[in-house]
């Protein structure tokens, strides 16, 4: 698997530090140096990239600002890179940039991928990126959530498999669950709703409404309006066209068209043009006669008859009631009604479904709480491994009285799940809460990690379990403080030992006091003040050769130029190599 690395941070106007670049290995860095040069400001300098709390008296005295930049590359379709992404930051050839920034007042900025981004976003990534390790420091392997989700892995897949069946029936439980508490919880609101559809249906089917009535009712009644006026405008038209009866001296259209005709008639044998005008004359009068026809025909079929007025207008005020709730027209009132009775249908059912989603989730509860017991039984028998080689690897740390155990225990709740008897709450993960205990010696009581040790005792503690964990919790990179607090000899060597087994599958970055743990680094980086005690860009080196056998003589004897010191600096390099 190719994880994330910290390549490098650029470090400015911080404590001690005016400004220095400290060039980070993919494997085993080791930051060593004089008490008080600033090692740990590499630490402090991490927690800012990554979003720690910024405190304005970190910033160099006389500076507006400090600033640390970091380099990082990260995997394409990584989670950091795609929430990265998410928040417009742009990768550099793979490489993510990040940038903290605290002035003197402080105030603090962050930038990712050249874009300005919260510095919540920065303490996001920090969880899948990096594990700090130190005394003042927050562990992630110290949150309860990330323990169960780290010992999972540890477990695989005799953990995976009843895990992804018992995620699936949680999801199904909770969409059967929210549907019922919707169901019941609404009683009344349904009630009320399906009492409004009914009554709404009810008014409908009484009018019994036909598609496009409404436009043919509000022709007829126009026409019945003006009966009147239109009988006696056709009447009139009837009589220009074909004569009127009573007036028989009078001339109409279709005498005076059937004249000309007739006069054309006698003539058009002498002209084939006079001949096409005359039959167009007849066809005009033959028109004349039907419209005249079609006109008297009208006339006499209008009906002025009040009775039929007033029935129209009645019908449509009946339509108008319900277009004003239900519709803009009679077909939208129809398309209410459709979707009003299968909406009906629907909260009618409602009996009907309660009882079968209530059977529903009471068998999915039960198969809920057999998963969950079978997630308990296989996390407690990992729980029991991984505490055994965390205990093993404590004997080898300068701990050999220390015991490690994990905790898998279930808390009750009346409204969880029944196992064995017991009534126990679930989530997401089962019903299984996972805590590291420690007892630091014999006699002393397990207590979490973070309460029963001391600050040395606990970087030990998690680098054992770091070690352990290695492969199934994939931090990209681990920076440990105070991992050598309190030892020395051999048991400096198993730590350094161990630093490097870790390294051989994720970055490792110590600050180390220890010649025996920086001796196994695949770089080790110096950081020395300067005569007026700063740290600058020239103060922190990658140690090659023989500044690197000088830097292990000065941590081991105080003497850098000591024969003796020289020797067994060596003698520490080749012993590492070998190991390795």
């Amino acid at each position: 698997m190719v994880l994330s690395v910290l390549e490098e941070m650029r470090i400015r106007s911080l404590g001690v530090i005016d400004d220095a670049v400290v060039e980070l290995s993919p494997g085993f860095t080791a930051v060593t140096g004089e008490t008080g040069a600033g090692k740990t400001m590499v630490v402090t300098s991490l927690g800012l990239l990554l979003g720690g709390r910024a405190d304005p008296a970190l910033v160099r005295i006389g500076a507006k600002s400090a600033v640390v930049e970091g380099r990082l590359t990260v995997p394409a379709g990584a989670a950091a890179a795609l929430r990265a992404e998410e928040a417009g930051a742009e990768l550099d050839d793979g490489a993510l940039l990040i940038s903290r920034t605290v002035s003197a007042e402080g105030r603090s900025r962050a930038h990712l991928g050249g874009r300005s981004v919260p510095v919540g976003l920065l303490a996001e990534l920090a969880d899948d990126l990096v594990a700090v390790h130190g005394q003042s420091d927050q562990q992630g392997l110290l949150k309860p959530a990330r323990q169960r989700g780290a010992l999972d892995r540890y477990a695989g897949d005799a953990v995976a498999g009843p895990l992804d069946k018992y995620t699936a029936a949680y999801r199904r439980l909770r969409a059967v669950s929210a549907e019922l508490e919707e169901i019941t919880t609404r009683a009344r609101e349904r009630a009320q709703e399906a009492d409004m559809l009914r009554f709404g249906l009810d008014e409908i089917a009484a009018v019994e409404p036909r598609t496009g009535e409404d436009v043919e009712l509000a022709a007829e009644a126009e026409r019945l309006g003006h009966a009147e006026a239109l009988a006696s405008a056709a009447t009139a038209a009837h009589a220009a066209l074909a004569g009127n009866p009573e007036d028989p001296e009078g001339v109409d259209a279709s005498t005076l068209v059937a004249g000309a005709h007739r006069v054309l008639e006698t003539v058009r044998s002498h002209d084939s043009a006079l001949a096409a005008l005359a039959e167009r004359i007849g066809e005009v009068g033959i028109l004349l006669a039907d419209v005249a026809g079609e006109l008297a025909g009208y006339a006499d079929d209008l009906d002025a008859d009040p009775l039929r007025l007033a029935a129209v207008e009645e019908r449509r005020a009946a339509l108008t009631q319900l277009t004003r709730k239900y519709g803009e027209d009679v077909g939208a009132v129809l398309a209410w009604a459709e979707a009003g009775a299968a909406r009906l249908a629907e909260l009618e059912g409602d009996d009907d479904r309660l009882e079968d989603l209530t059977a529903e989730r009471d068998a999915l509860r039960t198969e809920l709480a057999g998963l969950a017991r079978e997630l308990t039984e296989a996390r407690a028998e990992a729980a029991a491994r991984f505490a055994a080689a965390v205990t093993e690897e404590l004997a080898s740390l300068a701990m050999p009285h220390a015991r490690v155990t994990i905790d898998v225990r279930q808390a009750d709740d009346p409204e969880g799940v029944e196992i064995d008897g017991r009534t126990v709450a679930y989530g997401p993960s089962g019903v299984d809460e996972v805590e590291l205990l420690l007892a630091p010696h014999p006699g002393a009581p397990p207590r979490p990690i973070a309460k029963g040790a001391s600050g040395g005792e606990l970087s030990r503690v998690m680098l054992a379990v770091e070690v352990v964990f290695a492969g199934t919790d994939p931090v990209p990179t681990y920076l440990f403080d105070e991992v050598d607090a309190g030892v020395g000899g051999k048991a400096a060597v198993e730590i350094g030992r161990r630093l490097a087994k870790l390294a051989k599958s994720a970055q490792v970055v110590v600050v180390t006091h220890l010649p025996q743990v920086a001796a196994f680094a695949d770089r080790q980086l110096l950081v020395e003040k300067t005569h007026d005690g700063s740290v600058t860009r020239s103060g922190v080196q990658v140690l090659e050769g023989e500044d690197r056998v000088r830097e292990l003589s000065r941590m081991l004897a105080g003497q850098e130029d000591s024969e003796t010191a020289r020797a067994h600096a060596e003698e520490l390099l080749a012993a590492a190599r070998a190991d390795g």
